[in-house]
């Protein structure tokens, strides 16, 4: 457990906290007018490895090498110049700040963060932190990686679980969820989609799945992985043979077959490692999911209105209402997927680097 300080006076700015990976969906923008929870859970924090915010620079304006040392491996149209290493923790989890008047700007529902740190130290005045809650983004607050220190607490580091542990605590993430807008007529609204969590994790994932692809056709396993993965690596990917086939593999799960040519595997929700097979499917190529949108894949839970058991009487007919689902076919999150497949070195080859490209091309834009 930690507790994160202000580095020029001491004063403690957090709640004890215990850290966790980084969620896929911290940087995804989601809708217009959508209304998206807390990011982190309260008493944990992640570390986002990248820089985050302005200032920012066009690609044209990059000397040699220099997106490479960033870990972007193809154009894009510009980077951020802002310090790497956040921490990022639930706005509930702060203590100790106050709002900087004069960097609250240029924002529409809420804070978007635009302005730089709009958090400073209650005793200091040093900016430490950057708070966001506007519309269509997940609401954080983003501890300046320079202005803080974190200080260990309780004895020190929490241990974390097993994946045998995790396997057993059944945690899941659902495929759908109500989403609440600004919009509605009458003031607050909601409709009935895919969780944004789900797309977020579907374009990290289908990154690493074009990837491991190696520009060949690829088959995942039917039924919602399908519907998820399918249409996607339809469009992307060129038909024909040979095929590359993808299976499920992961802690409690039987051993996978040995002629997966890829395989979706759970990251460790504390740690942020993938889940490892041993034996004839070692050299399969690992593509991660988020623990809570794999275990629903592998084990789909019903969706069942009231605790039920037993059968209905002969002479009753069920009139319950069909499960809500969602308005149109599931699309991957652009921007988690442009982030993470910039990222990896393989993007150097023509045919991804097209994908980054060319975002707009008529059958893209269906998955998207």
């Amino acid at each position: 457990m930690f507790v994160f300080v202000c580095v020029g006076c001491g004063a403690e700015l957090t709640t004890s906290l215990s850290q966790v990976a980084l969620p896929v969906h911290a940087r995804q923008k989601y809708g217009s007018g959508v209304q998206l929870p807390v990011l982190m859970e309260s008493g944990t924090f992640a570390v986002d490895p990248d820089p985050w915010g302005g200032p920012w620079r066009l690609w044209k304006d990059l000397g040699p090498g220099e997106a490479e040392a960033r870990g972007i491996y193809t154009p894009v149209h510009a980077v951020s110049d802002g310090a790497p290493g956040a921490s990022l923790i639930a706005p509930g989890d702060v203590r100790g700040t106050r709002l900087v008047p004069e960097r609250l700007g240029g924002n529409c529902c809420g804070l978007d963060g635009r302005d730089g740190p709009n958090l400073a130290c209650e005793a200091c005045g040093r900016p430490v932190a950057t708070r966001i809650d506007d519309c269509s983004l997940w609401q954080v607050v983003r501890l300046e990686a320079e202005a803080v220190r974190r200080v260990p607490v309780d004895g020190g580091r929490a241990v974390p679980l097993s994946w045998a542990q995790l396997a057993a605590s059944r945690e899941r993430t659902p495929p759908f969820e109500p989403i609440a807008t600004w919009g509605g007529r009458w003031g607050t609204s909601h409709f009935w989609s895919w969780s944004p969590r789900w797309e977020a994790a579907a374009g990290h994932a289908l990154a690493h799945l074009l990837v491991a692809s190696q520009g060949q056709p690829v088959t995942v396993p039917s039924g919602l992985t399908a519907d998820v993965f399918q249409p996607a690596l339809d469009a992307l990917l060129p038909p024909g043979a040979p095929v590359r086939l993808t299976g499920h593999a992961g802690p409690g799960r039987p051993s996978p077959s040995a002629g997966a040519d890829i395989l979706l595997v759970p990251v460790h929700p504390q740690t942020g490692q993938m889940w490892a097979p041993g034996g004839s499917v070692g050299s399969a190529r690992l593509v991660p999911l988020p623990w809570g949108v794999w275990s629903w894949l592998v084990s789909p839970q019903p969706q069942l209105p009231v605790p039920a058991s037993g059968h209905l009487p002969q002479d009753v007919l069920r009139d319950d209402p069909l499960p809500p689902l969602p308005r149109r076919p599931f699309r991957a999150d652009w921007g988690t997927f442009e982030h993470t497949l910039v990222r990896l070195p393989a993007v150097r080859s023509a045919w991804l680097r097209t994908i980054v490209e060319d975002r707009n091309h008529g059958g893209w834009l269906r998955v998207f």
